[in-house]
C-alpha cells in the first residue's frame, strides 16, 4: 500500500497523531513539562526535532496531505515515536515500503502435519514459498527418492531438481517441470525480496547450476495451482502424477501439495511404492 492511496494516507496520519499524543516528553528522553499543557502528549515540534524533519513536513503527514516519506524518514519517525516491531512494520507498509522480514524457523501446525498423514496413501507434502519441504507422508518420501533420509537443508524442491544428481532424468518433460518451479520461485521472490535465506538460495542455485541460471534470467513468473508431472522412478518405472496446491488460510506462505495418479499404470506404481515402503519398515523393525 502506498501513501498515494487516500486510505493509506489517512491511516498513516492517524497512526502518527495517536502515537504522538500517547507519548510524554519523559518517554522519549525529553525534560518533563512544567505546568499544564493544552497539547496531549508530544508537540509536533518535539517529534519533528527527534525525527530530523521539518514541522511543516510532519504537519502535512498528520493531515494526510500528499507526502510520501522515504524509508529513512519512515524509520526516523518510527524511532522518534518509539514504535515496536509490529507498529514499525505497519508504518513502513503504509508508507509504501517493503518491511525486512524477521528470521523465523518455519513451523507447520500439528494439525496440518496430521492432515498430510491422513491423506495417505496419496502422496502429500507441505512446502513454504522457498519450496523447502517441511512435512510429508510416507509415500511422498518414497516417491521423492527417500526424501526423509536427506539432510534438512537438501529437502528443497529447487535444490533437488538442480543440485542433486539423483534427479537427473527423474522428470520426463523436465523442462516444463523445472521451469514451473523456477517461475514459482520468482513470484515468491517478488513478494519476499527482503528474505535473506531466499536470496542465499537463489545465489546458490545460480552458482551451482547453469540450467537454473538460464531459467532465472528468463524472468518467467507463474504460480501453478495444478498440473501433471511425468516421472521415471528408479524403483517402479514410468508414472505420471497430477497435483493440486492448496493454501492454509492461517498461513498463506505454506502450501499443501497433493499428488494423485494420472492413470491406472501410475496408480499401480504408487501402490507398489507404498507397499515397498511398508516392507522396508518391517524389515528395519526385524533387524532392530
Amino acid at each position: 500500500m502506498s501513501t498515494t492511496s487516500p486510505v493509506a494516507r489517512q491511516e498513516l496520519a492517524a497512526l502518527l497523531r495517536r502515537r504522538r499524543e500517547a507519548l510524554q516528553p519523559v518517554d522519549v528522553g525529553l525534560a518533563p513539562r512544567i505546568g499544564a499543557s493544552r497539547t496531549p502528549g508530544l508537540r509536533r515540534e518535539e517529534v519533528a526535532a527527534l525525527a530530523g524533519v521539518s514541522v511543516d513536513y510532519l504537519t502535512r503527514l498528520e493531515q494526510a496531505r500528499d507526502a510520501r516519506p522515504s524509508v529513512q524518514v519512515a524509520e526516523a519517525l518510527c524511532a522518534a515515536l518509539h514504535l515496536d516491531n509490529d507498529q514499525r512494520a505497519y508504518l513502513l507498509t503504509l508508507a509504501g515500503h517493503r518491511v525486512p522480514q524477521r528470521d523465523t524457523v518455519p513451523l507447520v501446525p500439528a494439525s496440518l502435519v496430521q492432515l498430510v498423514d491422513d491423506i495417505y496413501p496419496r502422496p502429500a507434502m507441505i512446502v513454504n514459498y522457498r519450496l523447502d519441504i517441511l512435512a510429508w507422508n510416507e509415500v511422498m518420501a518414497a516417491l521423492l527418492l527417500d526424501l526423509d533420509e536427506q539432510p534438512a537443508r537438501s529437502r528443497n524442491v529447487l535444490r533437488m531438481c538442480f543440485l542433486d544428481p539423483r534427479f537427473d532424468g527423474f522428470y520426463r518433460g523436465r523442462e516444463d517441470v523445472v521451469l514451473g518451479a523456477v517461475a514459482d520461485l520468482r513470484a515468491a521472490w517478488a513478494a519476499h525480496a527482503t528474505d535473506i535465506e531466499l536470496a542465499h538460495l537463489i545465489n546458490e542455485l545460480e552458482q551451482g547450476s547453469a540450467e537454473f541460471a538460464g531459467y532465472w534470467r528468463s524472468r518467467a513468473v507463474a504460480v501453478r495451482a495444478r498440473g501433471d508431472k511425468p516421472m521415471r522412478h528408479p524403483a517402479v518405472g514410468d508414472l505420471t502424477v497430477s497435483f493440486d496446491v492448496l493454501n492454509p488460510l492461517g498461513d498463506p506462505d505454506l502450501r499443501l501439495i497433493i499428488y494423485r495418479a494420472a492413470n491406472a499404470q501410475s496408480q499401480n506404481a504408487l501402490d507398489n511404492l507404498a507397499l515397498h515402503r511398508i516392507q522396508e519398515a518391517d524389515r528395519h523393525l526385524r533387524v532392530l
